[in-house]
């Protein structure tokens, strides 16, 4: 039975055994399409990509009545209105979703690019080229876009995919991946490059994370449950992704009204987001002119406060902010603030409760931003913009498999530059070592 038109809706009955088995087969076709993907012209994989995002745009109405499915049974659940938000699909949303696709069709494909080269004293070249991973395998909750992103980008990357998303987008996902396979089967690259998992049950994603040697890489993408899994059970790489703790830094030397509009954005443009705000933090020596404004904003806008005490007598609007606040991704439009002393206790702050996603400060003082950037050990560090830029598609890479907050290999956005490894291709003329 193909992979897509498995029902959604399998009980969590597997065995594990029965798990590992559906994994194998899984793997074993996106392994039998690996090596025509990973010997295919860049203008094959920009073509198939194109044709995926008009398979999209053809498939529409299909793809809305599943999310529209989705997202009945999400409500009745009880989900929260930004994870309802993060769930839902439109016409716009999902035209950006195809122009998405077509962005990383147009970047400059990574497989094959050297990446450094040079000649040995002895006459011998030595390249570093980029080649794909392989096999990916990619776990992630409930944001249909994901679907795209990932396929798309490991797709451009020469890898083929495999995709378990969470089951309260498990519909919209399927029709995803339907168009997806759709378009690039018609460009005449294998569907298989881009499945996604036959079932719900939770045993399958413990078999993925057993399947070292069928899958070469995985990726979460999601809460700290899931993460802290995926990095604990995995037998193979893991690109992580974990909690977005970001932070927007008001400095003493800030412009104000540029703080204002970048903690409101930062916050409340989509409070569901990995790079949204979680936590607001003033410098002392202004905050008697700076907080008044900046809540005012925040309220004005539906966010709900928790600050420390200095914050709370500045507005009685305010609530106590606990210790857990400090430590807490929102993801929801609740925002914790604290008046720090000055750089030295902001710096202390994001390095104590920081998640090393993405943290952002806001000042006119050179030397300030110089230090922050230095400092602020996160994968994403900004000076005078919103947080909420900590997206691939607004780095240039089309689209984004995740942030990821590892040190090794990848950090930051994740995009098909970051789903390469490399080989090192070595040119003699006869050369023995003595």
């Amino acid at each position: 039975m193909s992979p897509d038109s498995t029902s959604l809706n399998t009980p969590e009955a597997l065995a594990p055994a029965d798990a590992d088995a559906m994994v194998a087969e899984t793997a074993a076709r996106a392994r039998a399409a690996a090596p025509a993907l990973a010997r295919a012209k860049p203008a094959d994989k920009t073509q198939a990509l194109r044709a995926a995002a008009d398979a999209v745009r053809a498939q529409t109405a299909g793809i809305l009545a599943a999310n529209a499915k989705d997202m009945a049974e999400a409500e009745a659940k009880g989900l929260s209105g930004s994870m309802l938000d993060r769930l839902k699909l439109d016409g716009t949303r999902l035209e950006s979703l195809a122009q998405g696709l077509e962005s990383v069709a147009n970047l400059a494909d990574p497989v094959g690019r050297i990446q450094a080269d040079w000649t040995r004293p002895n006459g011998l070249v030595i390249q570093r080229i980029a080649v794909p991973l392989g096999v990916i395998g990619v776990v992630y909750e409930s944001r249909p876009n994901v679907t795209a992103d990932a396929g798309g980008l490991a797709l451009k990357a020469g890898n083929c995919v495999i995709l378990r998303g969470g089951s309260e987008s498990a519909n919209s996902s399927a029709a995803i991946v339907d168009a997806l396979r759709t378009g690039i089967a018609a460009a005449g690259l294998p569907a298989d490059a881009i499945q996604r998992a036959p079932t719900q049950d939770r045993q399958y994603v413990g078999a993925m994370l057993r399947a070292h040697g069928l899958i070469d890489v995985m990726v979460p993408r999601g809460g700290k449950s899931l993460v802290g899994r995926v990095l604990e059970e995995a037998r193979m790489p893991v690109i992580g992704h974990l909690e977005g703790l970001c932070h927007v830094y008001v400095d003493g030397a800030a412009d104000i009204d540029k703080a204002r509009a970048i903690a409101v954005n930062a916050k409340m443009r989509r409070t569901g987001v990995c790079g949204a705000a979680e936590t607001l933090l003033v410098d002392r020596a202004i905050a008697d002119t700076a907080l008044p404004p900046l809540l005012d904003d925040l309220i004005a806008a539906g966010c709900a406060i928790r600050g420390c005490p200095g914050v709370q007598a500045a507005d009685t609007r305010v609530t106590a902010a606990s210790e857990e606040d400090w430590t807490t991704e929102y993801l929801d439009a609740i925002l914790s603030v604290r008046v720090v002393d000055g750089m030295t206790g902001a710096l202390d702050h994001i390095a104590r409760y920081g998640s090393g996603h993405t943290d952002a400060i806001v000042t006119e003082d050179r030397n300030t931003a110089a230090r922050f950037t230095a400092e602020v050990d996160s994968a994403i560090v900004i000076v005078n913009a919103s947080t909420q830029y900590a997206d691939g598609g607004e780095f240039g890479f089309g689209a984004e498999i995740g942030i990821s907050t590892d040190k090794f290999h990848a950090r930051g956005p994740v995009g098909a530059d970051q789903l390469t490894s490399y080989k090192y291709v070595i040119a003699g003329y006869g050369q023995t070592r003595p």
